[in-house]
């Protein structure tokens, strides 16, 4: 039986290319999610229902993705007490700014944990859902601690040809 630990939420179809990042690293780790699409504003009570029953179907963070004015976080923070990733969705006139400020600023008591704007937001959103839940798993803090590792060694990989083709050119 499919069992999601992750829900990602975002306000519109318009939303998936940004929202398939999150997606795809928490597949990458093995963790299990769903992708909904349900707005704040224009469907409030379903919104709301999403993250109210959320808990109990097993779901242990939930990722919320949205532009403009994007309340998506903070109406589900206020709906649930799991924890809530805030994405910001760039477009609009602000570029994603306003989508920022929404996201970030929230009323003390629903807080929302919030990364930068777009799908580079989404892929962190991803890896922070997947550090969440690795501190009950320690097969995936070895898989998180393995993916920091590989990261290190392709920046590492990068300063040696760089510093290769310095020497070449200096020749």
């Amino acid at each position: 039986m499919y069992m999601p630990q992750v829900l990602i939420v975002m306000g519109s179809d318009s939303d998936i290319p940004v929202m398939e990042k999150a997606a795809k690293v928490l597949d990458e780790f093995g963790v299990p999610c769903e992708m909904r699409i349900s707005s704040a504003h224009r469907c409030p009570h379903r919104t709301a229902t999403l993250a109210a029953e959320a808990a109990g179907r097993g779901i242990k963070v939930i990722i919320a993705g949205a532009g403009m004015a994007a309340h998506l976080s903070g109406v589900i923070a206020a709906e649930t007490v799991l924890p809530v990733i805030g994405v910001p969705i760039g477009g609009g006139a602000l570029n994603g700014l306003d989508a920022l400020y929404s996201t970030v600023q929230m009323p003390a008591g629903i807080p929302v944990a919030t990364v930068a704007i777009g799908k580079a937001g989404a892929k962190n959103a991803g890896i922070l859902a997947v550090q969440m839940l690795a501190l009950a798993d320690d097969g995936l803090a070895d898989r998180l601690r393995e993916y920091k590792s590989n990261m290190a060694r392709e920046v590492e990989a990068k300063d040696m040809a760089l510093q290769d083709a310095r020497k070449a050119g200096a020749k």
